[in-house]
């Protein structure tokens, strides 16, 4: 009985090693795929983070300077914010980018609301109106920046079309025009995101139960009210992931200023990226540059870290 248990006994206690190996190995062989992306980001992303933080409290100017000087840097920006006559780059900048930021923001989320109401009416031709509003976003800024500086040029695009077309009192030169340059980056914004957003928002109609549609509509309830009070209120989370990655593209849009206007005259539309990239690399300021780009950063941060408490803290009931 011993000799055949013996076996047994061995056959049993190798395969759970042999099972042990395999889970171990389940579990390590992720990380280690994953480690090499993973250190990569903490040295790229996070290690450069740091480092930018550490150049603004220096004295950095075309080259990199590791003597602490506090913090100078930011003084200088906070003395510029209130310098408005003449304007600052950095007061034009702030300015601009509150405009930018609601405006952009605003009417992407207005006008992608309802160009997802309109498709959601089940109408015909949706599965070929769908990729045409969501076009523009598989563009680059860059391409985007382009396409609309020629259409709203006024010696090559629309202007000089409906003057050739016989309408001469026609003027529309905003891209020329320091007061109005701002603008000009907030419609090819809107152009290119607005489909975009209405994709997030179609998806969240489409989510919603149709049973509570049908009741409101049995109660009694007008188109108007069932949105209202029923269908708009139930795309809150829509809303905020919208505005969220909204807000992030607003913070950090550069080419599109630069394709589009090249700063426009005087750097009249320059938005904070455009006033941290020219004071790093052309002005030889690095480290007000370098503040610059912190402040963007607690910016975005002042957006995200709440929607993601938020989502986590959802999560945990």
């Amino acid at each position: 009985m011993n000799t055949v248990a013996t076996p047994e006994i061995n056959v049993k206690s190798e395969r759970r090693i042999g099972n042990s190996i395999r889970s171990r190995m389940q579990d390590v062989l992720p990380k280690i795929v994953l480690a090499p992306s993973f250190a990569v980001t903490v040295i790229f992303v996070y290690g450069f983070i740091v480092w930018t933080a550490y150049l603004s409290f220096t004295n950095s100017k075309t080259f990199p300077s590791y003597v602490l000087t506090g913090p100078r840097a930011y003084q200088r920006l906070w003395r510029w914010t209130f310098e408005t006559d003449p304007p600052s780059s950095w007061y034009t900048s702030i300015t601009n980018m509150g405009i930018f930021g609601l405006l952009y923001v605003g009417i992407c989320l207005a006008l992608g609301l309802f160009l997802a109401i309109l498709l959601d009416q089940k109408i015909r031709g949706e599965g070929l109106l769908r990729p045409i509003y969501l076009y523009p976003m598989a563009l680059s800024f860059i391409v985007t920046g382009v396409a609309w500086k020629w259409f709203l040029d006024p010696g090559l695009g629309l202007e000089q079309t409906l003057h050739q077309w016989g309408w001469t009192s026609f003027h529309f030169d905003w891209i020329k025009n320091k007061d109005f340059v701002i603008y000009t980056v907030v419609i090819a914004g809107v152009w290119q995101a607005s489909g975009f957003v209405m994709a997030m928002f179609l998806a969240g109609l489409r989510g919603i139960d149709g049973e509570i549609i049908k009741a409101a509509q049995i109660d009694g309830a007008t188109t108007w009210q069932l949105y209202r009070r029923i269908v708009i209120p139930m795309l809150r989370p829509v809303f905020l992931s919208a505005f969220i990655v909204l807000a992030h593209m607003a913070i950090k849009s550069y080419d599109l200023v630069v394709a589009l206007t090249s700063g426009g005259p005087g750097g009249s539309a320059w938005l904070p990226s455009n006033f941290m990239y020219e004071y790093t690399f052309k002005r030889n300021e690095m480290a007000v540059g370098s503040a610059s780009a912190i402040i963007m950063l607690m910016t975005i941060s002042a957006i995200i870290v709440p929607y993601l408490y938020s989502e986590l803290r959802e999560k945990a009931r």
